[in-house]
């Protein structure tokens, strides 16, 4: 339990850790950004770890001096390209053992079966859609190595899609993270960017489910036209 509210605080109260991260360790603060990005995309076990809120933290924290935006900006986008990668070679390699067991809270069956279908849907640009999707972010390189997707094909879309979503938060926080309003609303900020980043995943799931629902006939009706 204390670990759960650890983590919410964190969540919330990014601009405080963050701080106290940079004071910490100084330069080191760079490498810890970049495991902490590379592992949210790249290991599927940890998608739980701050993405989209962290990159604006970030960001804002650049504004002001904190960090080199230059170096912060390549140093994420490799951490983001390379997680993908290695989420790919992990899910290419264990992946359809993965699909025959759930894994409980660790490695949820769910989220793998939802990111499939979305997969499907979606094909490749999927890798692209999914960077700014918790969740599915983390499951989507994973899911395109079990579908054995040409690592040629796959690495265009991780690259486009990675440099898209660490240069669309990060500069989003920039130039917007010290504007008074928001730095003073810091907390509800990120809140609505977490919210902002799961909505299209929690529609898409209340479509699917609204669809079986339509498609499924109830209990005991029959086909017009048929006699007992």
């Amino acid at each position: 339990m204390d670990l759960i509210l650890g983590f919410i605080d964190i969540f919330f109260h990014l601009d405080k850790h963050l701080d106290l991260l940079i004071q910490s360790v100084g330069i080191w603060s760079y490498v810890v950004l970049f495991l902490i990005i590379f592992c949210e995309t790249g290991l599927v076990v940890t998608p739980i770890l701050p993405g989209d809120s962290l990159l604006f933290a970030t960001g804002a924290f650049a504004a002001i001096g904190s960090f080199n935006i230059w170096v912060l900006i390549i140093s994420l986008c490799c951490a983001a390209v390379l997680g993908d990668t290695a989420n790919y070679w992990i899910g290419y390699r264990v992946g359809p053992k993965v699909f025959k067991k759930d894994y409980g809270w660790l490695l949820n069956k769910k989220h793998l079966d939802r990111t499939h279908r979305f997969y499907e849907k979606h094909g490749g640009k999927t890798i692209i859609i999914a960077r700014f999707m918790p969740f599915i972010r983390t499951f989507a390189p994973f899911v395109a190595g079990i579908g054995t997707m040409s690592y040629a094909y796959f690495i265009s879309y991780n690259v486009i899609g990675g440099v898209a979503w660490i240069l669309t938060f990060t500069l989003g926080g920039y130039f917007f993270g010290n504007i008074p309003i928001v730095k003073r609303n810091f907390t509800i900020v990120i809140m609505a960017i977490i919210i902002i980043s799961v909505m299209p995943a929690v529609i898409e799931y209340l479509r699917s489910r609204l669809r079986k629902k339509t498609e499924t006939p109830p209990p005991g009706s029959e086909p017009a036209g048929t006699t007992k």
